[in-house]
């Protein structure tokens, strides 16, 4: 891994990761990279559990309330149990 020498850091910098390297009880190094990829955006605990499959990711969420309770009300149709055709003949 690379190294880096960062000069002129501002004051309120520097108190910002002494402040988070003692309260995660880290180094002032991983503090401060820990901020810095906070601050650009990058999730690392989401790209570890990052799911492999997306092929039906562009489906999800796109019922409205009612869809989804007109949908329920038609399952439920198809879900009741007919006795008789579960009678055994003798």
């Amino acid at each position: 891994m690379q190294q880096l020498t960062i000069r002129g850091i501002p004051e309120e910098i520097q108190a910002i990761v002494k402040k988070e390297a003692e309260e995660k009880g880290v180094s002032l190094n991983k503090a401060f990279i820990s901020l810095v990829v906070k601050a650009a955006g990058i999730n690392e605990e989401k790209k570890k559990k990052e799911n492999i499959y997306h092929d039906m990711d562009f489906l999800s969420g796109l019922w409205t309330e009612d869809e989804a309770r007109i949908f329920e009300k038609n399952l439920a149709i198809h879900r009741k149990i007919d006795d008789e055709l579960w009678k055994t003949v003798k």
